[in-house]
């Protein structure tokens, strides 16, 4: 079997447990810049730079994502968020795109590999794409609505020059997350695309949106539904959630999204609302318990934690979801759907 189908199967079984936030943990580890820095010389300051970690540090991603495998994930990510070249050039790090995302990917792949071979239970990699900090549907210049920062076909080229290396790296999908913008997803989506030609093979992507408030839209505008209906072209492995709020104000797009995406639906909430440091202090036990009602209400196949979430969150929720059925993917009725801002689907 393939990845797709290899994790469609295993998701058949039970609810699987992806991992938690990156950045979190390496906070905790109260790095110094010359962590970061390494002996690349680069000539920028390095420190807040997660993903150069890959070449300078790999020891501390190689621990943090060995800590989320102990806790039970089932899928890991990479540690390549804003492992891209618009955002690695605010370090001076965007000729080192390929090597960053390379050993990234094979650090998680190495450590997947590890896990599986120990129990026979398959273990995946997503390799993680953000959203970089450009726009493609909004104007940064309220003086000129009709301005970009960045074509498309810019944007295409950026993100797939980062999944290419992922691939290379061993992971089984990309993961396109964080989706405040719908184009630039779409765009995203044209890159893998173009890469799964190119190697002659299916490379499953992964979408997860980002709410920007709590009417369910992201900052391009879209709902949820409309969202959905724009991407599913893609023929995605998962949609779902991540981001955005934590598990109690995301419920009810997590219940819409379920009744009407027609693939495997995963979701990774912060760890509650940040208090006014910024910082995450929900308990492990108070998320678990949260996405366990989502879970028991058959709403989700694979849950994992996004902003101030821990290994500590993600052993809590393993365990809370402990022989609960996973969800059923549903069926959609073949209908023309389409997708301004809000959702329509044409009469039957």
């Amino acid at each position: 079997m393939n990845s797709r189908t290899k994790l469609q199967a295993e998701a058949a079984k039970r609810l699987l447990i992806f991992d938690g936030a990156f950045g979190t943990q390496i906070q905790n580890r109260k790095l110094a810049e010359a962590d970061y820095a390494g002996s690349l010389e680069l000539g920028f300051d390095q420190k807040g730079n997660n993903d150069i970690l890959a070449l300078t540090r790999p020891d501390v991603i190689e621990d943090i994502t060995r800590s989320y495998l102990d806790a039970g994930s089932d899928v890991i990510s990479t540690n390549t968020f804003s492992a891209n070249s618009i955002s690695q050039a605010d370090y001076g790090a965007e000729g080192l795109v390929r090597e960053i995302n390379l050993a990234s990917g094979r650090i998680a792949r190495t450590l997947a590999d590890e896990f599986a071979a120990r129990d026979d239970r398959p273990r995946f990699v997503a390799g993680a794409i953000g959203p970089t900090n450009k726009t493609l549907s909004l104007s940064p210049d309220v003086e000129d609505p009709g301005f970009r920062e960045i074509t498309f076909d810019a944007l295409v080229d950026v993100y797939h020059e980062q999944a290419a290396a992922l691939v290379e790296g061993g992971v089984d999908f990309i993961l396109i997350e964080t989706i405040f913008d719908t184009l630039n997803a779409k765009a995203g989506i044209f890159a893998v695309r173009r890469l799964a030609r190119e190697l002659g093979r299916d490379v499953p992507i992964m979408l997860s949106m980002t709410l920007t408030d709590l009417s369910g839209r992201n900052l391009s505008g879209h709902t949820v539904e409309a969202f959905w209906y724009a991407v599913r072209h893609a023929n995605p492995v998962t949609i779902g959630l991540n981001c955005s709020f934590g598990a109690e104000q995301l419920r009810p797009h997590i219940q819409l999204l379920s009744r009407i995406a027609d693939t495997l639906l995963m979701a990774y909430p912060n760890a509650g609302l940040p208090n006014e440091l910024g910082e995450y202090d929900e308990a492990p036990a108070t998320t678990a318990a949260l996405v366990r009602e989502w879970a028991a209400q058959g709403q989700a196949n694979i849950l994992g934690g996004c902003c101030g979430s821990t290994p500590d969150h993600i052993a809590a929720i393993a365990n809370a979801v402990v022989g609960l059925q996973p969800r059923a993917v549903p069926e959609a009725p073949a209908l023309t759907r389409l997708a301004g801002l809000e959702p329509f689907t044409m009469a039957a």
